[in-house]
């Protein structure tokens, strides 16, 4: 029974140890959105604390303040959760394989392997010395890997954000479709939207690519508090949709493309966060945007000399057309990361619930009847 015991704590011990590293090679090095059971725990269980800290009956001021805290402090408590889970797993391991006398010895032997602070004395051997050089590599590894990610981090997160800044120069804070179609035809430069469409078809390919990858830049605050990601996609997304809907200007195929990267992207993520959303909605599924606002915005558009198509019934379906693509999962997104208010995106994330119909996907122009 002795041996039976010993060779448990030893599978367990090595179970643990090949978890963390499947984490830790999932979470930072594997070029794709994957979630691990040790990442989920982690982020799901401080995620609840900091709902606690942040619940609705505080100010938006002091929920923002808690939660710019959350994103960096997962990633710190994922790497911590990894280091007390080798330490103890080699804990198992020392007491089981080498029958450590105490499992205090134990905790002090696998505590001085992993720092390298070699203070406690090593069992004799081949095998231990093996043992516990493979336990300070882990620990020296563990650290290298937060070292060497977090320029990558905040590199996307600086790439993200300098979008999220010129878009508040051009849609206001915070941003709204309307008010940055409205600044680009006081200044003439209509001619220019498809310019800054295929600028965020690029910004759109980013958030892609670095926020399904490395998930907790998601959850990593604007500088400014009024701003986010999210509600700064939604706008884009809603000034693209309405340009090709609404304004009496030549068509662009750079905004399509543009709306359909920002819906790529915003599903990927939703995905990866199990937000559900029709993967291929028809253009008259219901979507959060009721048509008087949009009746509201088309006379605010024309009021400011902005051209807009006369036929506003086929200018509504046309826009539903396009909205329904993004729609569901830009409102998850918004409630997820508990941005800022913003007209059409967060105003409505957490009351705005929609049925999840069929396994289709979207079309680069808008969503056409089946």
């Amino acid at each position: 029974m002795h041996v039976v015991g010993n060779i448990a704590l030893v599978t367990l011990g090595a179970v643990i140890v090949i978890a963390v590293f499947d984490s830790a090679l999932r979470t930072f090095v594997l070029p794709r959105g994957v979630s691990t059971t040790i990442s989920r725990f982690v982020f799901v269980a401080l995620r609840r604390v900091f709902d606690l800290l942040a619940r609705e009956g505080r100010s938006y001021e002091s929920r923002d303040r808690v939660m710019a805290l959350y994103g960096p402090l997962s990633l710190f408590a994922l790497v911590f959760f990894w280091m007390a889970l080798v330490v103890a797993a080699f804990m198992f391991i020392y007491r089981g394989a080498f029958e450590v006398s105490t499992w205090s010895h134990a905790f002090e032997l696998s505590g001085s392997s992993f720092f390298t602070l070699g203070f406690a004395g090593t069992p004799s051997g081949v095998a231990a010395n093996i043992l516990v050089f493979i336990e300070a590599s882990s620990g020296l590894g563990i650290l290298a890997l937060l070292i060497a990610y977090l320029p990558t981090i905040y590199g996307a997160f600086s790439r993200r954000e300098l979008g999220v800044a010129k878009l508040a120069t051009r849609a206001g804070t915070p941003p709204t479709a309307v008010e940055l179609l409205i600044r680009y035809h006081a200044i003439n430069w209509n001619d220019r939207l498809p310019a800054l469409w295929a600028e965020w078809e690029d910004w759109f390919a980013d958030i892609s690519e670095t926020h399904a990858s490395l998930a907790v830049l998601n959850f990593f605050r604007s500088p400014n508090p009024d701003r986010s990601w999210v509600t700064s996609a939604g706008a884009l997304l809603d000034a693209a949709s309405i340009a090709q809907s609404t304004l009496a200007i030549p068509w662009s195929p750079e905004a399509g493309l543009c709306i359909r990267s920002g819906s790529l992207a915003l599903r990927e993520l939703a995905r990866f966060f199990n937000i559900p959303y029709d993967p291929d909605p028809a253009p008259d599924d219901p979507i959060s945007i009721a048509r008087s606002e949009f009746d509201e915005a088309y006379e605010k558009l024309g009021g400011a000399g902005v051209p807009v198509r006369p036929d506003r019934e086929r200018c509504w379906r046309d826009f539903a057309g396009w909205r329904v693509n993004y729609d569901a999962v830009l409102l998850g997104l918004a409630g997820l990361t508990m941005a800022p208010y913003a007209p059409w995106s967060s105003d409505r994330s957490l009351r705005f619930r929609r049925r999840v119909l069929g396994s289709r996907r979207p079309s680069i122009g808008p969503s056409q009847p089946k």
